[in-house]
């Protein structure tokens, strides 16, 4: 794996190293390598299909509870393998997963919700202090503590999934597809959230579909296609190719700011 310019030296939060993952001998995920550095946001975008979940279920140690299974390749994360590792040693470690679709307990109330988040933790003082964060960034759950969680909004849904994730006060978020299903001015709520979580000094790997916001948010970016990393560069390098353009964000190659990159295959991985 070569690194292209504006790389940094120290060592990467999160590093995979050409990774295979297959499901029942189908491959899923073929050679992907991709780094995310300390206290950014790094973006991975790919239609249905394309391994995105694949990719979290591995960083998460939950694949093999889908039947999933790593037939090669490297994943470390501060340093430290993650094979084989437990995800509750993942979540104790600050790698915590916000599963697509809103997987909260909708018989539960907002409350209960966010203490479901922080029980795994023996540090009640940090979890006093994220239950305090997550009441700054999501004042409306703290206005509807006592409602049962199944009765939200889409949005406030999505918000209370997010933040039961931080209450398990991680190094490292991984978000996927947080916009799904949901209207456009929320979509642009959640990217400001996503903002203000890296601006406390969260990292976040986030995987969508909607590229606008994704983009828009991450600092890097990487394009899966069939299991395979396409592009990847800066997020607004990617933006100005015209296969992003093109794909992902609406544009044909005869529109103005749609303009092809000449090599868009080869684009520096770790450019700034």
């Amino acid at each position: 794996m070569e690194s292209g310019a504006g790389q940094s030296s120290a060592s990467p939060l999160l590093e995979i190293k050409d990774l295979d993952v297959t499901y029942g001998g189908v491959r899923a995920l073929r050679g992907v390598s991709l780094r995310v550095e300390d206290r950014s946001v790094v973006a991975v975008l790919g239609s249905n299909g394309a391994g995105k979940t694949t990719l979290l279920r591995t960083l998460s140690s939950t694949l093999r509870l889908h039947k999933g299974r790593v037939e090669s390749g490297e994943v470390t994360f501060r340093g430290n393998s993650l094979k084989g590792v437990d995800p509750s040693r993942c979540v104790a470690a600050g790698l915590v997963q916000v599963p697509e679709g809103r997987r909260i307990f909708s018989r539960l109330t907002v409350e209960e919700n966010l203490r479901a988040g922080g029980l795994a933790s023996k540090d009640r003082a940090g979890v006093a202090a994220a239950h305090n964060r997550v009441n700054e960034l999501f004042p409306v759950l703290a206005e509807r503590r006592n409602q049962r969680a199944g009765l939200l909004s889409g949005g406030e849904q999505q918000m209370l999934a997010i933040g039961r994730g931080l209450m398990s006060q991680p190094t490292l978020l991984l978000l996927d597809e947080p916009s799904l299903g949901l209207a456009p001015r929320i979509i642009g709520q959640i990217g400001e959230v996503i903002r203000e979580i890296h601006r406390q000094g969260i990292s976040v790997l986030l995987v969508e579909q909607n590229a606008t916001m994704a983009l828009d948010v991450a600092d890097q970016a990487f394009v899966l296609d069939v299991g395979e990393v396409s592009l990847s560069g800066a997020s607004a390098e990617l933006a100005r190719t015209g296969e992003v353009q093109r794909l992902y964000l609406g544009h044909s190659d005869g529109e103005p700011g749609a303009r092809r990159s000449a090599t868009p295959k080869t684009l520096s991985r770790w450019s700034e």
